[in-house]
């Protein structure tokens, strides 16, 4: 049995990304800490584990300033970690810390009493109000944004007034898969921080804790195929990825009696109703858009290490009569073909087929 991933409040272990945590650290000793933070990167690096690692660390500190601004004080933290028996790492992974607050989708609308998709206005101005009280606790107070790209855009002209005229010992984090996304003026009022994907061996680690029955083979090959992120490593291995992966290779390259019926069975597998159903629709997505592209780099020249057994000599198969430009208007066609799933809703049957069929389309030359 493999055990939960702890949430990101009560995540006591940070892995891959020093450099940034070494960022918060210095900006803290120097006694300089700007009033807001915009942690960027892609989704499931540790961007939400590094913000509550810092809020943990901050509200925790100790009443009368920032370590070593003053004679006598102790020396530097080493670093933001606090010990998971600490009452203030228990309080917040508890979500009852007074000088804490966390806005994130999902929430329950003050009105209507139902859960957002969005970060409503209602949420930041209450979260306004929030920081500027004084510490319950003498110390700071800490408002988390998680998936800040959720506010819209009430919200986000909210946000602006306390980005604008923050309170003392306040701090804001925002927490972004997308900073692109968020207004410009926000974006300039806080200071950046951007996250690198996970090294394919930092997510295997982590796999072998999350997933010991997997094999060392199986971990490397999920952890190449996430891209550096163990969010995303471990919706893989719950979707079965290695096994669809190579169900799609041999569909995509099989011909020949039983080659159609082999197209639709795979198709009704990942075309199944329900959460599951769209978890593994998902994990397809990803799988075909990925064998495009490495098709495509094979088109142009550049050979990758297979991936899982077998890969290799399918992609050779599958460009030997093709081109690189063909494979890169694969790739657009099968990312338009996600989001039109995705967005409107298509029959994820039938886009299944339609990504299937524009592989092999794309390898017929």
């Amino acid at each position: 049995m493999s055990g939960a991933l702890p949430t990101p409040r009560a995540n006591p272990a940070l892995l891959g990304q020093e450099r940034a945590e070494a960022v918060l650290l210095d900006a803290w000793t120097s006694g300089r800490l700007p009033h807001a933070w915009l942690i960027g990167g892609p989704r499931g690096i540790g961007k939400a584990t590094l913000a509550f690692r810092f809020a943990r660390f901050v509200l925790a500190q100790p009443r009368g300033g920032e370590a070593g601004l003053f004679g006598g004080a102790p020396p530097p933290p080493a670093s933001l970690a606090i010990g998971s028996d600490h009452p203030v790492f228990r309080r917040v992974a508890a979500g009852g810390h007074a000088d804490l607050q966390v806005l994130e989708p999902g929430m329950i609308h003050p009105e209507t009493r139902k859960e957002t998709a969005e970060i409503v206005v209602e949420h930041v101005r209450g979260a306004i109000s929030f920081l500027g009280m004084t510490p319950a606790e003498g110390g700071w107070r800490v408002l988390i944004v998680d998936q800040a790209e959720a506010m819209n855009r009430n919200s986000e002209n909210a946000l602006l007034k306390i980005l604008e005229e923050p309170h003392a010992r306040s701090l804001l984090l925002l927490v972004s898969h997308a900073p692109g996304r968020l207004l410009p003026t926000i974006r300039s009022r806080c200071r950046r921080l951007d996250l690198p994907a996970l090294e394919p061996k930092v997510v295997a680690d982590l796999l072998a804790r999350q997933h010991p029955e997997l094999d060392a083979a199986e971990r490397d090959a999920v952890s190449v195929l996430a891209g550096g992120s163990i969010g995303r490593a471990i919706d893989l291995v719950a979707a079965g990825a290695l096994e669809l992966y190579a169900a799609i290779l041999t569909c995509t390259t099989a011909d020949g009696a039983g080659t159609g019926a082999g197209l639709h069975a795979l198709a009704d597998r990942v075309g199944a109703f329900g959460s599951e159903g769209q978890g593994a629709f998902r994990v397809f997505c990803e799988l075909v858009e990925h064998l495009a592209t490495r098709c495509g780099r094979r088109a142009a020249g550049v050979a990758d290490p297979a991936v899982i057994a077998g890969e290799a000599e399918a992609i050779a198969a599958l460009t030997a009569r093709s081109s690189a430009p063909r494979w890169l208007a694969a790739w657009d066609r099968l990312r338009a073909l996600a989001a039109a799933a995705e967005g409107i809703n298509l029959d994820r049957r039938q886009t299944a087929l339609a990504a299937l069929s524009t592989l092999r389309e794309a390898a017929a030359g």
